[in-house]
């Protein structure tokens, strides 16, 4: 059952690989925070090598960065930045989009006026989600390291 649910597989591997890291609870939770704070940038995309980019110069964990991104993944993505930008809008006073005139600048305008809320979006959304992020990892690494978690079933082979 579990290898057709690919998204429960994967959340259990990247625990599995939360677990088995060899440093420090707080390295950990510093690399896990770095990669929701990107994880909530609108670079969708490219996020993953983003992350690894600043893991690697502010030499944070890598693995934990890598798992901190996936908060936006295709599941959450639309719900994220729909609600970074609605908070953005509304901190910037700005009307709805409604629907766009077909004009000649309309990518500069369209951009204006969905890129300005958006980024505000994901710096309100951002900055709290790595707090979070980061005091959680902190207590929850310990208890991960003791916790024995189960291999995958495997299907039993007919005989010949």
């Amino acid at each position: 059952m579990w290898r057709r649910w690919g998204f429960f597989r994967q959340f259990k591997l990247n625990m599995i690989r939360l677990a088995r890291i060899q440093s420090e609870p707080d390295a950990v939770a510093r690399g896990m925070a770095l990669g929701l704070f990107i994880g909530f940038t609108p670079t969708f995309g490219v996020q993953i090598i983003l992350a690894l980019l600043f893991a690697f110069l502010l030499r944070q964990n890598k693995i934990a960065t890598f798992i901190g991104v996936w908060v936006t993944n295709p599941l959450t993505a639309p719900f994220i930045y729909g609600l970074e930008y609605e908070i953005g809008r509304v901190l910037l006073g700005y009307p709805s989009i409604g629907s766009p005139d077909f004009s000649a600048d309309l990518s500069w305008k369209m951009g204006v006026q969905v890129g300005e809320p958006l980024l505000l979006g994901c710096l309100v959304l951002g900055i709290p989600a790595s707090i979070i992020g980061y005091s959680l990892t902190v207590r929850f690494i310990p208890s991960l390291r003791q916790w024995k978690i189960p291999r995958w079933p495997r299907r039993r082979q007919k005989p010949e």
